[in-house]
């Protein structure tokens, strides 16, 4: 069966889509794994850099990796352990100051171990193509870890090393 969607329509002329469905019905089931996994593909042929993550430490390492390179600046150990406290994971802020942080605050300073300040993008905002992203899969954080519960993501994005994105 063919249909046929209006794009644009004018005085002078009508652009217009066809679009041909295919009848084909599914016989065979497709399991959680298979569909994580032809998700991932998916992400991957987009461009999004597949990582195997399955630690807190691993997240942060990787984190600090991702914003080393969109700010083109090498943290020192201490410089990066002040960061990541006051503007990453301050225990003070709470899903509202995290929130405001990713959708409009993104552009944090360090102090830098020589008293000095550099300005730090988490997203780059004015050119979303410097922003990089990544997918894993089977992220797992339990109560013992600090988590509030035991939780396990199958699919998680990652825009700049930072967990935006949990897919279940």
């Amino acid at each position: 069966m063919s249909t046929y969607n209006i794009l644009a329509s004018g005085n002078e002329c009508t652009v217009v889509t066809e679009y041909i469905s295919e009848s084909r019905r599914s016989d065979s089931y497709q399991s959680e794994a298979e569909l994580e996994s032809e998700f991932i593909q998916m992400l991957t042929e987009q461009g999004y850099e597949f990582v195997t993550i399955h630690s807190e430490p691993e997240l942060i390492a990787n984190l600090r990796i991702k914003l080393e390179q969109l700010n083109d600046y090498t943290f020192s150990d201490s410089e990066w352990n002040r960061f990541f406290q006051e503007h990453i994971a301050n225990a003070n802020d709470r899903i509202v100051e995290k929130t405001r942080t990713i959708q409009e605050d993104t552009v944090k300073n360090l102090v830098k171990d020589n008293g000095s300040t550099k300005n730090i993008t988490l997203l780059d905002r004015k050119n979303i193509h410097n922003n990089r992203l990544q997918v894993l899969n089977q992220y797992k954080v339990s109560k013992k870890e600090g988590a509030k519960y035991n939780n396990r993501y199958d699919v998680t994005i990652l825009v700049n090393g930072l967990p935006l994105i949990h897919v279940e």
